[in-house]
């Protein structure tokens, strides 16, 4: 049985880097192996990647612990979520007369979609996607026009676009330094409306917010698809700044504002915390919070739509919403209900317990988009390294025979002859036969 194919998701954002293994069966269910994360300090603004080596280095730590998890394996492609402070729709429109009634064809749609782009003369524009949103055939509107018949049908359609410096530096960071080839990219906010939001939700009308570090990405949906798209420059870390002034770190206000801030004017029982007035703490969370929600219940107008034509509400995401009061403060200003979106079960399936699927929307959604493409395998498998061969310890040499000792020199034979004198003198002569020596002596 196959094992599956992997598919690896890197989304760069203002505040962390994120990476994630997903694998793809046979049925063509997505399975979520491992999330991991690295902090990001002032190397990015408004999705532009501004320190190009801080970037690639934190990336690679996100490579290096993803492929811990998945060993033997080695990663050798991604696919790249990108967003910013640039992104928009810019509006369009292609038709085509068709002379006698025919059937509609992905090859005209796709037709269509290049009729536009080859209209478009924004230089300094990266174009990501066309996106229909919606279609007439012989004066009808036709959510699913692929198939019906007709002799002329005209699209509406936006065009994504964003700064080009935000491709090339994600480029930069992860091809040119990395080594890594980037398979696609995938519009973070498409990719987590296709995922969070249902058919009937699309259908009726509804709004999705993506609130996160630096920007706010508003998309509204109708008829089944994205009509409007626009990004605020605004997020939850302008909050966070605001408290700097009372005079603490940026990491301190943060603290604060994830443990007392609410985006409602509330009263807090008690008056001070770490010698800060929790009171005046919270007019400045509210303040920025009320300026946030009142640009994001702007889009409704700006997208030529009421609140009235949007029944299924907001559906919010990102880690911006977690602020206390925010949601509420939302639905009750915009008069629409809100919801949190969250990954929808039988979707995918999460391998991994310690996965927060709320809290990894954004790349979890990357990932799904992956999944309904016909994606490329993004990992190679390592070829297991050869056992040494046994080493065979050599012979030990035998060890040499000692020499003989050298033979002492003989002794000089009147060497020999003062010894034998000397020990014969030492000895106790016996007095006869001194006697007899001394006469010996006196003859001769």
């Amino acid at each position: 049985m196959e094992e599956g194919k992997y598919i690896i998701a890197l989304e760069i954002g203002s505040s962390k880097v994120k990476g994630a293994v997903g694998v793809i069966d046979q049925t063509g269910t997505l399975a979520i192996q491992a999330i991991e994360e690295e902090p990001l300090l002032d190397q990015m603004h408004y999705g532009l990647i501004r320190n190009v080596a801080g970037v690639s280095s934190s990336t690679l730590r996100i490579i290096r612990k993803l492929e811990n998890r998945i060993s033997p394996r080695k990663i050798e492609s991604v696919y790249v979520a990108i967003g910013g402070r640039s992104f928009c729709s810019m509006p369009r429109e292609a038709e085509q007369h068709l002379g006698a009634p025919v059937e509609i064809s992905r090859e005209m749609i796709e037709q269509l979609k290049q009729q536009v782009l080859a209209t478009f003369s924004i230089t300094d524009k990266e174009i990501l996607k066309v996106v229909p949103r919606e279609f007439i055939v012989d004066r009808v509107r036709a959510e699913h026009p692929i198939g019906t018949l007709g002799s002329h049908i005209r699209m509406m359609a936006n065009v994504i676009t964003c700064r080009k410096e935000i491709k090339r530096n994600l480029e930069i960071s992860i091809n040119d330094k990395l080594g890594l080839k980037i398979n696609d990219f995938i519009v973070r906010q498409i990719a987590e409306a296709d995922f969070v939001l249902t058919p009937d939700e699309k259908r009726l009308g509804c709004m999705l917010v993506d609130f996160g570090a630096e920007t706010t990405t508003v998309s509204i949906y109708k008829h089944g698809r994205m009509q409007y798209m626009a990004t605020l420059p605004l997020g939850s870390r302008n909050i966070t700044r605001d408290l700097t002034h009372l005079h603490q770190t940026e990491e301190q206000a943060e603290e604060m504002k994830k443990r007392h801030g609410n985006a409602l004017r509330v009263q807090h029982d008690q008056n001070s915390t770490d010698g800060v007035d929790l009171s005046e703490m919270n007019h400045y969370v509210a303040s920025r919070a009320g300026e946030i929600i009142a640009n994001i219940i702007q889009q409704i107008k700006l997208a030529g739509l009421t609140a009235n034509e949007l029944p299924s509400g907001i559906i919010i995401v990102g880690k911006g919403a977690k602020l206390n009061g925010f949601n509420q403060r939302l639905s009750e200003e915009s008069k629409l209900k809100v919801r949190s979106g969250s990954v929808t079960n039988g979707i995918v399936r999460i391998s991994d317990s310690r996965i927060s699927s709320s809290d990894s929307v954004d790349i979890i959604s990357t990932l799904y988009a992956v999944s309904r493409m016909d994606p490329v395998e993004c990992l190679t498998q390592l070829e297991p390294e050869p056992e040494p061969e046994p080493i065979i310890p050599e012979p030990e040499p035998e060890p040499e025979p000692e020499p003989a000792p050298a033979p002492k020199p003989a002794k000089k034979r009147w060497m020999d002859s003062l010894r034998q004198n000397i020990v014969k003198l030492m000895s106790d002569p016996d007095p006869d036969e001194l006697d007899d020596e001394l006469t010996d002596d006196e003859d001769n």
